[in-house]
């Protein structure tokens, strides 16, 4: 139950400047611990100041939809390949030169239903995603590692 099969690796990071407004999609954002991702709308602290989603997500989501479902569709702001998010939850690990912990799922809203079409608020469910906050600031970048951090490195 400790062991992790492989590292992570971050494939796209997005910011959402205001509501319903339109994602930017960035190589590079900086991570301040306690607050969120710099240029965010939800910058400012709480357990949910980064949302991550798996990108072996989107293809099952793409598959429910019947159309392709893209990162700025879900409106999360780091897309991660290579590792299953949900065992993150109330782990540290890191991205880059930033320290996260996994605070809980990021469950769908009731705007999946515009988004995706008919039962998109239920074929979320469970491909949500994590919910995270920043323990140590730095920057991530496109292409980062994504490396859960031993029990006892946590802050």
């Amino acid at each position: 139950m400790r062991s992790f099969p492989a590292t992570g690796e971050l494939v796209w990071i997005g910011l959402r400047p205001a509501r319903r407004a339109a994602m930017l999609a960035l190589d590079e954002v900086f991570a301040e611990a306690d607050a969120g991702l710099t240029g965010d709308r939800h910058h400012g602290g709480g357990k949910r100041q980064v949302t991550l989603i798996q990108s072996e997500h989107l293809a099952v989501l793409s598959s429910f939809a019947k159309r392709p479902v893209t990162p700025e569709l879900l409106r999360r702001n780091l897309v991660i390949r290579g590792i299953n998010l949900l065992v993150l939850k109330n782990r540290t690990f890191r991205i880059g030169e930033a320290v996260l912990q996994g605070t809980g799922q990021c469950h769908p809203c009731s705007r999946m239903e515009n988004t995706l079409g008919p039962g998109g608020y239920n074929a979320l469910r469970g491909h949500g995603g994590l919910t995270a906050r920043i323990l140590e600031s730095g920057m991530l970048r496109v292409g980062d590692r994504l490396t859960v951090l031993p029990e006892d490195a946590a802050s």
